[in-house]
């Protein structure tokens, strides 16, 4: 048995990296998965195929979690497909570094609204049905720049730092509801993105980490399944930091 048998979830920006990994390790614990994708069909229906290759139960959806009204359409669209939503996995996110002198207004409204609003627009989409079942895990995917800050990325800081005020007000309203909501910090996470720059750089930050590694996408997915799992069923308004003792 895996530990989110029974459970239909959601997770935005699957295509790759650390929300590729969530929707592979979901899957493996038993979980039905419905992922987003924004623009290429042929990845999704790829990723679709590899998370049933084995078994699963998985389907893209082609949508804009930065859009209220197509996050409210995705939410119906699971609802129908699959009668239920139980997890909601707030991962979709993009940088558009630089300092802040240099930075327009259009590179910060497009980080706010990528990966601050939408988490806004799918939590009101899946409200609905976690209210009428009485039960719901949403995890918003935060970073430890939410936490400590960041030279060059005032936008991106921004946005995470507010999901971290925003999972501790939804934790504190839906509570009694028995919905739970908590973020994820991921810090250094080695990805195909990582694996572009230059290796005496990456070694550098790795030295400056106490463990002395970056993390894996395998690492922030884990901990991603214990939040949507009961395992966590006592566990609401929390930011769990995967980051090695970046934080410490």
């Amino acid at each position: 048995m895996g530990l989110l048998d029974g459970k239909v979830a959601i997770i935005t920006g699957a295509s790759r990296g650390i929300g590729k990994a969530i929707a592979e390790t979901f899957i493996a614990q038993g979980a039905t998965v419905a992922f987003t994708y924004l623009s290429s069909e042929e990845k999704a229906k790829a990723l679709e195929n590899e998370l049933t290759a084995n078994g699963g139960t998985a389907k893209g959806f082609k949508s804009n979690a930065a859009e209220f009204d197509a996050a409210q359409k995705l939410a119906d669209e699971v609802m129908e497909a699959f009668g239920a939503i139980d997890v909601l996995v707030n991962n979709a996110g993009i940088t558009r570094d630089g300092l802040l002198m240099r930075m327009n207004e259009q590179q910060w409204d497009e980080v706010i609204n990528t990966n601050l609003k939408s988490a806004f627009n799918l939590t009101k989409a899946v409200l609905r049905p976690m209210l009428k079942a009485r039960k719901g895990s949403i995890i918003n995917m935060s970073s430890v720049v939410g936490v400590s800050g960041n030279a060059g990325q005032a936008n991106y800081a921004a946005s995470k730092a507010g999901m971290i005020g925003f999972t501790k007000s939804v934790a504190q309203e839906l509570g009694s509801r028995n919905i739970r909501c908590n973020a994820i910090a991921p810090g250094f996470i080695e990805t195909e993105m990582t694996a572009e720059l230059d290796e005496a750089v990456v070694q550098g930050w790795r030295d400056n980490i106490p463990m002395k590694r970056g993390g894996t996408p395998a690492d922030v997915a884990n901990t991603t399944v214990f939040l949507a799992s009961d395992l966590s069923a006592y566990v609401t308004g929390q930011t769990i930091n995967v980051c090695g003792g970046m934080l410490c």
